[in-house]
């Protein structure tokens, strides 16, 4: 299935006002369970750095959406974000202008070649590896942008059912992937020799997630692909499958797994 076409429409729907692109974003963190990870593990690592002047970035940015519930964490953190896609670019530049929050600035720019030497704090890489055939050359950059002891933080498909692919004869389910999913092993290896003295990573998207993602995004998503007609449909259907959804991402969020289609992964400079 193509992604990019659904997020096209999708933006055409909530762009149109700041107060919809906020709704947009809160429904996002709702139902993305990357997020909920995401979230988490922000909170950890900005517990005790709200009032510090930090700089953050937030590499293949897409919709602005972390950029958006980090800058709503400490204003006293400026936050460059940066995608490929300059239209998305100054959608977002407009919109964090309107609602007021100039510390946060986008850049067209590729993750593979945007490199700002020790000037982060922090790199948050979220749905982006997975699009990137030279990955090792974006982990060069985001260890370069880092400042000693900066962390980088990355969600990624795993190759334990990653993208929804589950055998060597099927392809992923968002076509745009170049790549089904890491070995745990191999992402913790491509770091260590592209800059990074320490990483963790975990599995996420266990068997609540797993559940969990084909309720709130997959089954939507193909029913948004075929027909316009089931934006119509959709609030009803969250109605319904939502709460369940909910409940088995606090299970996924809050619990550890031997195994998962997806990674949370932190490296350190």
């Amino acid at each position: 299935m193509q992604y990019d076409p659904v997020k096209r429409r999708l933006g055409v729907v909530f762009n149109s006002t700041p107060a919809l692109r906020k709704l947009f974003y809160h429904l996002l963190d709702l139902l993305l369970l990357r997020a909920w990870h995401i979230h988490k593990e922000l909170r950890a690592w900005g517990r005790d750095k709200r009032n510090r002047e930090l700089a953050i970035y937030d590499a293949g940015a897409g919709f602005g959406q972390y950029s958006y519930w980090l800058s709503g964490l400490s204003s006293k953190w400026t936050i460059t974000a940066v995608d490929v896609k300059e239209e998305q670019v100054a959608d977002c530049n407009a919109f964090f202008q309107k609602i007021g929050r100039p510390q946060v600035k986008f850049e067209v720019g590729d993750v593979t070649k945007f490199q700002r030497p020790e000037a982060f704090e922090l790199v948050v890489c979220v749905d982006v590896m997975e699009h990137i055939l030279e990955d090792e050359a974006a982990l060069r950059c985001y260890s370069t942008s880092l400042k000693p002891g900066g962390m980088l933080i990355i969600s990624t498909p795993s190759d334990q059912g990653g993208s929804d692919v589950h055998g060597e004869e099927e392809g992923s389910f968002i076509e745009e992937h170049v790549r089904d999913g890491y070995n745990i092993d191999d992402i913790r290896a491509k770091a260590l020799r592209n800059g990074f003295s320490r990483v963790e990573a975990r599995y996420s998207y266990g068997t609540p997630g797993k559940i969990s993602w084909k309720l709130s995004m997959k089954w939507p998503l193909l029913m948004l692909n075929a027909s316009k007609l089931f934006f119509i449909v959709l609030p009803f259907y969250y109605l319904v499958a939502y709460p369940v959804a909910f409940v088995l991402n606090w299970f996924d969020v809050n619990g550890k797994h031997p195994t998962g289609t997806g990674l949370i992964v932190k490296a350190w400079k």
